[in-house]
């Protein structure tokens, strides 16, 4: 059985051997995850995690609908991809911190949004870590779980047929949602694009909670 220690492992393996060449691999992606940012309608001065961030595609137009008053996080478990996300300048975006999503150094309640792409499928917690995504985000921020493809598409890019346990089939994320302190507001699954979007439910965090400054 796997540790926590090895699940990390093993993607931060999956990941430094592709991180070179990563946007070299998808060079048409950009339209897509700027729609996809789009559909979170934040505003000037909004705070937003991209967590799992990868080279940090969508680090470019978070920044552009939060514009210079507002906060950008990039997060990510990889040092390679963060190196990445540096080297294409995308630093001058948002603020780079490498970190386990499922532990946030963010405060309690103080972002108005997360992006995630590609991230759901690599998580071996998944619950928990949409709990600790909840747990940063103020009461009716909204969340978007994004692929630059859709469900199908992928699996025949991978090789594999879609299964029944596809965390990203929408009877399976909405009640996974349901259950981490979001409800699931809107679900596309196509072949150029998979996004589903949440609201943050439920009180803002207590006092007594842990302060996580990043």
């Amino acid at each position: 059985m796997r540790t926590m220690s090895d699940e990390h492992t093993h993607v931060r393996e999956f990941f430094t051997a592709r991180a070179a060449d990563w946007d070299s691999r998808f060079p048409d992606d950009a339209p897509a995850y700027a729609a996809a940012v789009a559909e979170l309608r934040l505003r000037a001065g909004d705070r937003v995690l991209d967590a799992g961030c990868g080279t940090g595609r969508a680090l470019p137009p978070l920044r552009r609908a939060v514009g210079p008053t507002g906060a950008v996080l990039g997060l990510d478990l990889t040092p390679a991809m963060l190196q990445a996300a540096r080297r294409a300048g995308r630093d001058r975006d948002g603020q780079l911190l490498l970190a386990d999503v499922g532990a946030l150094p963010v405060r309690s309640a103080s972002l108005d949004a997360v992006f995630a792409a590609g991230l759901i499928a690599h998580l071996p917690r998944p619950a928990e870590t949409l709990r600790e995504l909840a747990r940063v985000v103020r009461p009716g921020g909204v969340l978007a779980l994004f692929h630059p493809v859709g469900r199908s598409a992928l699996a025949a890019r991978q090789g594999r047929q879609v299964t029944p346990d596809d965390l990203r089939a929408a009877g399976n994320v909405g009640p996974l949602l349901a259950g981490s302190g979001w409800r699931m507001t809107s679900y596309v699954d196509e072949d150029t694009r998979f996004l589903a979007l949440a609201v943050r439910t439920g009180p803002a965090a207590t006092p007594g909670e842990v302060a996580r400054q990043p």
